[in-house]
């Protein structure tokens, strides 16, 4: 897994293709479209003035990582890693950054085992004090932040991870556990074997929500869950310590902050933009016009935090690419998040054809992506009715032939029609038409179809890397313009 092929020779394959050229499976990547969904990232937490902390793990990549921190910009990198090889690959880059007068901090966002200590200390030791962050959500986790110091790496910085709901890791606040975990990293840092940094979340559950702007609520209970626990360290904190980091962030929370009534600028409200630099109205009739949302506490929580001398900080990983998962949680609303943004889609072909085989007699069709190239990452059902809502593994994007296609809209996931995934093996993708039997769009054998995945981070780990496209480029919008190998492994 870890083995990379080589960036020049897949260039040299690939580059100057189209997508009608390749062999298929492959993921695709729509440069236009991440790279707008970086800008709006940035752009939100620099109006808002909080910290921006980049998670890498959906993609893998050197390139995209340089769009998520904002490659010309002299902002601190901060980052966020799920696998040490991510952490090892990201060194040289990191490196640069700093003789470019970057400040730079990676996170391993798994709380510390035995095993990843040694890898850890040599990263710590390339990139130098600072450079390094660990999780902690256990008492008898804390001494291996000693043992990495004395394996060669400098004393970490040290994040108290809490579970605030998603309940995948993470102490639960106002409990004896972490309270004992509070004292004993206390003890760490006054030692002098870590530093600690401040405490992080990870909303996970916000993924359930299914209502506009609703995933805001759970931004706010992510900052109120993390005072808690930090008011408590500061009451036990030697005096004299930086600021402790309220790190908060999954997608649906960390994208709203883009909404634009959080911030104005001259009296004019600040907007988000579609990928293509303009307003995506998708059917509203003035992008203004937004479903009633907790702007006002939030804003309020904000201004109370950052008054009790908290340094805010929002982390998010999948929101370059997106997904259908995305587009379920209406995270935004359709005019700042919908079908057009999502940035990764599966290359496949139509390779058989079952007429009156579905349920509702339409067609079936097979293509030749399974769980393998696609993921099988489920959408919640959380419809009224079980099997209403969509429940697939997939749908087709609107592209080539099909560029007719019905994408998902609004009242998406509970109102969904054209072709979806409808089940998986290993290498076997079968399509299935979702709405009336009479509005089947016809398909092809030899046709080739571009899947929008469920989960991007599922869906890029099959792959070693991503062929990368420009729709910005009129005319040529199919034609590869680079290759970005993935930093699979562990």
């Amino acid at each position: 897994m870890a083995v990379q092929p080589s960036k020049d020779i897949l260039r040299d394959q690939f580059v100057g293709k189209t997508l009608n050229d390749v062999v298929t499976p492959q993921v695709v990547l729509d440069l236009a479209k991440v790279e707008a969904n970086c800008n709006l990232m940035l752009e939100a937490a620099e109006r808002l003035q909080l910290s921006w902390r980049a998670h890498i793990k959906t993609h893998k990549t050197e390139e995209l990582t340089r769009l998520q921190v904002g490659d010309k910009s002299s902002s601190p990198v901060n980052l966020i890693v799920s696998t040490i090889i991510e952490a090892e690959k990201l060194i040289p880059l990191l490196k640069e950054y700093q003789q470019n007068g970057r400040k730079v901090n990676v996170l391993y966002s798994f709380p510390l085992y035995q095993s990843c200590i040694p890898r850890l200390a040599a990263v710590s030791a390339a990139l130098g004090a600072g450079a390094l962050s660990v999780m902690v959500d256990h008492v008898d986790q804390v001494p291996y932040l000693s043992t990495l110091t004395t394996s060669g790496g400098h004393p970490p910085l040290v994040f108290l991870k809490v579970d605030v709901g998603g309940h995948r890791a993470g102490v639960i606040p106002d409990t004896p556990a972490c309270s004992a975990l509070i004292s004993a990293l206390l003890a760490s840092e006054t030692a002098g074997t870590s530093i600690l940094l401040g405490v992080y979340s990870h909303a996970g559950h916000s993924y359930a929500s299914r209502k506009d702007w609703e995933a805001m609520n759970y931004l706010s209970q992510e900052f109120e869950g993390l005072r808690r626990v930090a008011e408590q360290v500061k009451e036990k904190r030697a005096p004299g310590r930086d600021p402790l980091v309220l790190s908060v962030g999954a997608t649906p929370t960390a994208t709203t902050i883009q909404h634009p009534d959080l911030v104005e600028t001259n009296g004019v409200t600040t907007n988000g933009t579609a990928t293509n630099g303009t307003p995506a109205t998708n059917g509203t009739s003035h992008p203004n016009i937004l479903t009633p949302v907790p702007t006002t506490h939030l804003k309020s929580l904000l201004k109370s935090l950052k008054t009790s001398n908290f340094t805010l900080e929002v982390h998010a990983g999948v929101y370059p690419t997106l997904d259908i998962q995305q587009l379920c949680a209406h995270a935004r609303d359709s005019a700042s998040l919908n079908a057009s943004y999502i940035g990764i889609t599966v290359l496949a072909e139509i390779c058989s054809l079952y007429p009156s085989r579905s349920p509702n007699s339409s067609t079936e069709a097979l293509v030749n992506a399974g769980c393998i190239a696609i993921g099988r990452e489920p959408v919640a059902d959380l419809g009224a009715v079980k099997g209403e809502s969509y429940v697939g593994w997939g749908v087709l994007m609107p592209w080539g032939e099909l560029s007719g296609l019905p994408a998902p809209g609004r009242e998406f996931p509970t109102k969904h029609e054209g072709w979806e995934v409808a089940s998986l093996s290993q290498e076997h993708g079968i399509l299935r038409w979702a709405g009336k039997a009479e509005d089947e769009v016809a398909l092809r054998v030899g046709q080739r179809v571009r899947v929008w995945p469920n989960h991007s981070c599922i869906t890029g780990a099959a792959h070693a890397y991503y062929l990368v496209v420009d729709s910005r480029n009129q005319g040529r919008e199919d034609e590869i313009v680079d290759v970005w190998v993935r930093w699979n492994g562990w």
